[in-house]
């Protein structure tokens, strides 16, 4: 058996709910945010459709027709069911914040933060993911992403957050050790990290040159490359930011100020059209706001 609704757009029978229900065309354009004309062109086209006539035409009104009656009430009902079902979508949707970042900007700075963002906003729940790629954020279910970029993704609106800087970064008795006081006796050092990336650094600092031992590890985590300078097994390229905490905590020594970056920057990033998401926009503030607070970011947007 044939659909009766194939064929009928969902907009017409909208449009057919709010004229009966108010029994005017005029006053149904304004609830719908139409022109009195599309009102009566969106009837028009449902009446022929349907193969016959839904109102009477009246002067200062229209009276639904039997037919006009019948199908009144049940649309009614169905857009009543349909704004319901949308509304507890929506609401149950704005309770939950799912964010999506990288791993080490999760751990070192994101997670320590998030508490107070609860307590701020404790009707919304939040989930956080660590994954290292761009994800298509409203395919997989996330409202907001953290990651490191030119801030120009396709279908992406962003908000740049801190800049992406790396420099030397090693135990006190690591620094010790190697002596070191100028950047140049960062080449027979042993090093942590990526070659290329240790030969952008020396290059930022005036030398060319990767030096000799080669890295003795490199690792998928920027955190797990710290972990293992902070084990005494080398010099890791690390970002003064995410590890404030341990450089004030001397657990970790930054002998050299030079930085160098990657990327331009960390950005919050979001789908098109969202921006004026509760939800985002209270989390979009909030982090803004964390981030022109933390001294670390400050003095590196100083530096850039």
């Amino acid at each position: 058996m044939a659909d009766p609704l194939a064929g009928i757009p969902l907009a017409s029978i909208r449009v057919f709910e709010a004229a009966a229900r108010l029994k005017s065309f005029t006053r149904a354009a304004e609830e719908l945010g139409m022109t009195q004309a599309a009102v009566s062109w969106q009837i028009k086209a449902l009446e022929g459709r349907l193969g016959q006539s839904l109102f009477r035409r009246l002067p200062r009104e229209v009276q639904p027709t039997e037919a006009g009656e019948r199908l009144s009430r049940a649309a009614t009902e169905a857009m009543t069911l349909l704004r319901r079902a949308v509304s507890d979508l929506t609401e149950a949707d704005e309770h939950i914040l799912s964010i999506t970042t990288l791993a080490t900007l999760a751990t070192q700075w994101m997670a320590p933060r998030l508490g107070a963002f609860q307590v701020a906003n404790p009707g919304l729940a939040v989930r956080l993911d660590t994954n290292p790629n761009l994800l298509d954020l409203s395919r997989e279910g996330f409202d907001v992403g953290i990651r490191s970029g030119h801030g120009d993704w396709p279908g992406m609106e962003s908000q740049l957050l801190m800049p992406s800087v790396f420099t030397p970064l090693c135990s006190p008795a690591m620094a010790q050790r190697l002596n070191l006081k100028e950047p140049r006796d960062l080449l027979q050092a042993p090093r942590i990290g990526m070659e290329k990336e240790w030969a952008a650094w020396f290059a930022a600092a005036g030398l060319t040159g990767g030096g000799h031992p080669a890295t003795k590890l490199t690792a998928d985590y920027q955190v797990l490359e710290v972990a293992a300078a902070l084990g005494d097994q080398g010099v890791a390229l690390a970002s003064p930011i995410l590890f404030a905490r341990e450089i004030a905590a001397g657990m970790l020594v930054r002998p050299f100020r030079q930085t160098v970056s990657f990327h331009t920057g960390y950005y919050l990033v979001w789908p098109e059209g969202r921006r004026r998401s509760p939800k985002i926009k209270r989390f979009r503030d909030w982090l803004v706001a964390q981030t022109d607070a933390d001294p670390a970011i400050v003095e590196a947007r100083a530096e850039t």
